[in-house]
């Protein structure tokens, strides 16, 4: 148990859940105790979650994984943004859209659109139209943006999410479990645990209380993105060897062709001399008997 994790959890505010009346009995494992009329979260629950998440993103990193981090309340907006761009992932700060994963190849195409229409703009075709058709489609860019500014780059489906309060995202985890798709989550005491593969008890209120978790798991993600990029490496220089090597084998089997190949000709050449040249001296040929005989015959009569 690292004492440090549970104290930096502390200063936070993680441990601070909803009031007592809005509690949800599935929950019950993870509070501590209550004070004030609010729910006290057990910290030391908190740390081991937070480590079984560090271990679980940095794997899923590790082996080239894409993560998605949701976050849509006011005050979890800027902190999702901004941690899921410092570890290079896919994030969703504002509505979720109905779909999104369920009906991703839809989603595909509308990102298609916004692209295109980021293209026209930049080359001038806008200039093209007139300026109501230019205001509408504008417009039509800026919602595009703003629904899909996270994932404009999200070619697949993630392979694991990261929410800040799954009551407030249950659509996203409803399709993510429909999927199969792992989820992490900071769960407070008015949550259900119980469709999250790694719930992580706290505060899903506090700026403070979700930065700090959610740098945790940036940090794990870019820990594991970098053995990634380490593993490739390695991979490439492997590769870069291989070919070396393999280049200069094929120069040796085709030295040794050619000589193979010259000494067949010679062979040949040979037999074709020998072939050519008289097994033995040819008989002189003998004149068959025949009317020229007669005639010498009947000359001498």
């Amino acid at each position: 148990m690292s004492m440090e994790l549970i104290k930096k959890l502390l200063e936070a505010g993680v441990h601070f859940g909803h009031q007592t009346r809005r509690w949800n009995p599935k929950m019950e494992k993870y509070i501590f105790g209550k004070k004030s009329g609010i729910h006290i979260i057990d910290l030391e629950k908190t740390s081991e979650a937070i480590k079984q998440a560090q271990d679980f993103f940095t794997d899923l990193a590790a082996g080239g994984g894409s993560v998605l981090f949701i976050g849509t309340k006011r005050q979890a907006r800027d902190v999702i943004k901004s941690e899921a761009e410092r570890a290079g992932t896919f994030y969703i700060t504002h509505r979720w859209l109905g779909g999104l994963l369920t009906n991703f190849e839809t989603v595909k195409k509308s990102i298609k659109r916004y692209k295109d229409l980021e293209t026209m703009k930049t080359d001038g075709t806008f200039s093209k139209f007139k300026k109501k058709e230019v205001f509408r489609l504008e417009k039509e860019m800026e919602k595009l943006k703003k629904n899909f500014e996270g994932i404009l780059n999200m070619e697949r489906l993630p392979k694991a999410l990261f929410i800040i309060d799954v009551k407030s995202e249950e659509i996203a985890v409803k399709e993510a479990s429909k999927l199969s798709i792992p989820i992490c989550a900071i769960v407070d005491t008015n949550s259900n645990p119980d469709n999250i593969s790694y719930p992580i008890p706290g505060n899903d209120d506090a700026v403070k209380s979700i930065k700090f978790i959610t740098a945790v798991v940036a940090d794990s993600v870019i820990e594991g993105r970098k053995r990634f990029l380490d593993y490739l490496g390695k991979e490439l220089v492997k590769e870069e060897k291989d070919k070396a090597l393999g280049s200069s084998a094929p120069v040796e089997a085709e030295e040794e062709t050619v000589e193979e190949y010259e000494e067949k000709i010679e062979l040949e050449d040979k037999k074709d001399t020998r072939s050519l040249k008289p097994k033995g001296r040819l008989k002189p040929q003998e004149e068959k008997p025949g009317k020229s005989d007669d005639t010498k015959r009947r000359a001498k009569k």
